[in-house]
């Protein structure tokens, strides 16, 4: 076997180019990797995968559009043989039980050290384990018990009344509770009534987590304004490695 066939093939796909673009040059000096493409969003990705065939890819977990799980689902529809190593700015235990149920090989910060990143590749390529096996059954573990909860909790959105859910609708737009009682035209002991009946049917212990359940099951409508910060990777290769309601 030659030194080209020898190499391993790596695919890189993060929605800030620069990162990426850093990344590839940094892993591109390593004698035994290929970076074959570098991407910024989802559907190049999995465009990039079906035409390149790369051993491993390593995707970035937050990106605008198709997310890093789903872009790790639609690369394997593609290019069945590659490996999906996902990347976050930070360990999130439940982040790495979504991305082993999507089919990754494995969790890496993005903060780690070129070597690091390095090994990962290479021990990824080899089918070697980059996460301990305790830490990925906690993780499934956990996840498991999050979808148990959201889906009693998706059933009790059934048990809210239609003014119930106006409220909740209203106090997902912003609005003051004083604002809410005079747009509603009641009071607000009897607003404050409203509010507790929707905690105790939900069995949440705030209006934000109200809030933050009713938006995860599409219950209300929102404006999403959030603009995530990017963690700077580390690519020196020495680096080491109840609110309540009233």
């Amino acid at each position: 076997m030659d030194a080209d066939e020898a190499r391993i093939s790596v695919l890189i796909v993060d929605d800030h180019r620069s990162f990426g673009e850093a990344l590839g040059v940094a892993l591109g000096k390593e004698a035994d990797l290929d970076i074959v493409d570098v991407t910024a969003d989802g559907e190049s990705a999995v465009q990039a995968a079906e035409a390149r065939q790369p051993n491993v890819a390593l995707i970035d977990l937050q990106m605008p559009g198709m997310d890093g799980l789903e872009t790790s689902r639609r690369i394997h529809g593609v290019s069945k043989e590659t490996v999906v190593v996902v990347l976050t700015g930070a360990h999130d235990e439940l982040a790495l039980g979504r991305a082993i149920n999507a089919g990754a090989h494995g969790f890496l910060r993005k903060t780690a050290a070129v070597q690091e990143l390095a090994h990962a590749v290479r021990a990824a390529h080899r089918g070697d384990p980059l996460n301990a096996h305790d830490e990925i059954e906690f993780a499934l573990r956990r996840l498991r018990r999050l979808r148990a909860r959201d889906d009693d909790i998706a059933q009790r959105f059934d048990r809210l009344t239609p003014r119930e859910l106006e409220i909740l609708q209203l106090l997902a737009d912003g609005c003051p509770p004083d604002d809410i009682a005079t747009r509603l035209d009641v009071s607000r002991n009897t607003l404050r009534t409203h509010i507790q009946n929707i905690l105790m049917k939900l069995g949440v212990h705030s209006k934000l987590d109200a809030i933050v359940a009713a938006i995860r099951h599409g219950r209300v409508s929102t404006v999403d304004v959030t603009d995530p910060v990017e963690v700077a990777p580390d690519l020196t290769e020495g680096s080491d490695s109840g609110e309540e309601a009233s």
